[in-house]
């Protein structure tokens, strides 16, 4: 009998193939912490040469003044996504004079976290709103774990796609909840399979013994300046890291949009007695937000989040409750620091074809018992995920890591068939890299990183030093010409300060009056 993603795929090909696919939207978002020639994290405020971080398109900051954010826009190929981040690397660097940018997920050498600056945005209300919130999260988790750095991966399919689906799937949904319905059975299943990501693409099995702050751990130790897991793939996704104790007893289902809002509105207006403790305002200035379990939608961490564009100062449920899901947003990459930008072309190209299986895999509602497994399977690939003969847990029966992913592997090859038809051979090629990644683990990132520390001698630290160092080089050298995105950056670094100021010229309430408002 044939499986649900079969049929699916033989009716693809009937209606279309590879035409349907072709042109999808995707979009990076890149975190990197700048830096002092010396390696630590850089104090000075926000280069001037790049603009406001309130309302610049493309450059912005994330926790921390020291933390960028480069943002390209929708692009429908994997080589338009890379060029613009790559012109976003080399026109900040003509901006931030000596400093450099850390190349690594895990955070360079830090003295305390006083060392951690809190991101300004002026002082209109949505600008320090967004410095309260962020003040907020270092109360609640730690201002050391909120400059771990990230890759997140913008996608959507294209829109020839949906009217064929709704033939092929014979819905009558109209076409906004066709999308929302689809996207979040692909979300469901990224949250199941999110640990295949986690294993060719975790890049940090390794720390500097400063992130720790005294904490005890099972890491090991390499050396006096860096500590590793022998098998991890990705500390940052792990207990050391995103996944911490104080979400790990929310609950935001994934069955339907209406429950994934519904879930993260309940988490936003319940109080959370730890936060109550510590309180909302001390001496008349903000500590938090609020004393909910989550501030905003964006406090929830999850690898992988439906999402639409929001109107100004409307919230991202409001937003998916007005106009359903627009692209869905994987947040379970780190940034890969054997190449230049963070993420390679291949690896786009992988990411595409995954999404697209998991749209098309049947996806059942999660149930309790299958997400302790969920949970089980990401905690075990974070932490041990190179360890031989590892068993994953497949409803609920031990099954072993490696057959589960070449299954996963050998099912995506139709979907880069179809891909490479208007990209010949570069899908299967990409799907090729990982399927022996798979086979070896040696091949893979966090194992590459940790072959390099232990053969090169360096220090966590010293070893991401020496990167950034290299890629400032080569992103300096690049001829001025090279950046075919130049003036439109230098155009909206202008305007968005202009932006700025008239945001902040346009404010009539009060702060308190302000956030009152946001959250009726």
């Amino acid at each position: 009998m044939r499986t649900v993603l079969e049929r699916r795929l033989d009716a693809l090909n009937m209606h279309g193939g590879g035409k349907l696919l072709a042109g999808g939207e995707r979009g990076i978002e890149k975190e990197s912490l700048r830096i002092t020639p010396e390696g630590l994290i850089a104090q000075t405020q926000h280069p001037v040469k790049l603009g406001s971080a309130l309302t610049n398109k493309y450059v912005t900051t994330d926790y921390s003044e020291a933390l960028l954010e480069f943002v390209t826009p929708p692009e429908s190929s994997a080589w338009a996504a890379m060029q613009f981040l790559c012109d976003l690397h080399q026109f900040t660097y003509d901006a931030i004079d000596d400093e450099l940018l850390w190349p690594l997920s895990m955070p360079c050498k830090l003295r305390s976290q006083d060392d951690i600056p809190l991101a300004d945005y002026g002082r209109s209300n949505i600008g320090q709103m967004k410095t309260i919130y962020r003040n907020g999260l270092g109360h609640r988790y730690g201002r050391v774990m909120q400059v771990i750095s990230g890759i997140h991966f913008n996608y959507s399919l294209p829109e020839q796609f949906w009217p064929a689906w709704a033939e092929i799937e014979q819905s009558t949904l109209e076409p906004g909840a066709l999308k929302s319905e689809n996207y979040m059975g692909l979300v469901r299943n990224v949250r199941r399979l999110d640990w295949l990501l986690l294993y060719l693409f975790g890049a940090s099995p390794a720390v500097c013994p400063s992130f720790l702050q005294g904490a005890e751990t099972n890491l090991e130790v390499m050396d006096n300046g860096t500590r590793y897991g022998k098998w991890a793939t990705s500390l940052r996704m792990s207990d050391l890291g995103y996944q911490n104790s104080n979400q790990a007893a929310l609950q935001v289902s994934a069955n339907s949009l209406d429950e994934y809002v519904r879930d993260l509105s309940a988490a936003m207006a319940t109080p959370n007695d730890e936060y109550v403790r510590l309180g909302v305002k001390k001496n008349g200035e903000y500590l938090q937000l609020n004393a909910n379990h989550l501030q905003i939608e964006n406090e929830f961490y999850s690898t992988i989040r439906p999402k639409r564009v929001a109107r100004s100062g409307e919230r991202p449920t409001t937003a998916l409750s007005r106009g359903g899901i627009e692209y869905i947003e994987l947040r379970a990459l780190d940034v890969s620091p054997f190449d230049p930008a963070g993420i390679s072309q291949p690896q786009q190209k992988f990411l595409e074809a995954f999404l697209i299986y998991c749209l098309l895999l049947d996806s059942p509602p999660v149930l309790e018992r299958e997400q302790e497994g969920i949970k089980h399977n990401h905690r075990l690939i974070a932490q041990r995920g190179r360890e031989p003969e590892l068993e994953l847990l497949q409803n609920g029966e031990p099954v072993s890591m490696k057959q589960w992913a070449t299954t996963i592997c050998q099912q995506m090859r139709p979907i880069c068939v179809l891909l490479d038809e208007s990209a010949p051979g570069t899908y299967i090629e990409a799907l090729d890299m990982q399927i022996a990644a798979i086979n070896e683990s040696g091949l893979t990132p966090s194992a590459r990183v940790l072959t390099h520390l232990a053969d090169s001698g360096q220090s966590f630290a010293d070893y991401g030093l020496s990167l950034a160092t290299d890629y400032r080089d080569y992103f300096s050298g690049l001829a001025p010409e090279f950046n075919t995105h130049q003036q439109q950056f230098a155009a909206e670094s202008v305007n968005s300060l202009a932006r700025q100021t008239q945001i902040e010229g346009a404010d009539k309430l009060s702060l308190d009056e302000y956030l009152a408002d946001y959250y009726a």
